[in-house]
């Protein structure tokens, strides 16, 4: 089992995680648009105007793929949009770490994001399991009630340890 996902239609949490960090990146991307405009209309340069509709695309394309994200093709193209943002580091050498800090959180939303789904569902499937069981008829109303009175007898005990014994004077110093 691959914990890395290149292509196909992730689990809700992983959805959720990477949708995040994809459209985060799509403003930060804008941004780095704005500073290339900048840059290039300082230098007296006519392409100022291209560098800024090209980073707005990326942008733009960031922020769909955040909501992409449920079509099999959504992650792929998540990682074409990071290497997109690397490409971006020629124009303005600072997008490299931008790229390297939303390339380490978009690999961190892929695996987490992954092995919350995994947990999620072998928790659903043990509870299933127990609601189908017949032979576990104890609810959870029955053991909370348990575990409550449980903690309560430990918190009475432990507070009667706490308090000094009756009849008895503290020392006079």
């Amino acid at each position: 089992m691959s914990v890395l996902t290149f292509h196909g239609v992730p689990g809700k949490m992983t959805r959720r995680l990477a949708g995040i960090v994809i459209g985060t990146q799509g403003l930060a991307v804008f941004f780095g648009a704005l500073v290339a405009r900048a840059l290039a209309a300082a230098k007296g340069s006519h392409t100022s105007n291209t560098l800024l509709l090209l980073g707005s695309l990326l942008a733009v394309l960031c922020i769909l793929d955040a909501g992409l994200l449920r079509r099999p093709w959504g992650i792929t193209l998540g990682w074409i949009l990071q290497v997109a943002t690397v490409a971006c580091a020629f124009i303005v050498p600072t997008m490299l770490l931008v790229e390297l800090l939303f390339g380490a959180l978009w690999l961190t939303a892929l695996v987490q994001g992954r092995r919350m789904d995994d947990h999620t569902e072998r928790v659903d499937a043990q509870w299933h399991a127990a609601q189908e069981n017949p032979a576990s008829k104890t609810s959870t109303s029955e053991l909370s009630t348990s575990e409550a009175s449980t903690s309560e007898a430990s918190r009475s005990e432990a507070s009667r340890s706490e308090t000094p014994a009756e009849g008895r004077s503290a020392p006079d110093g």
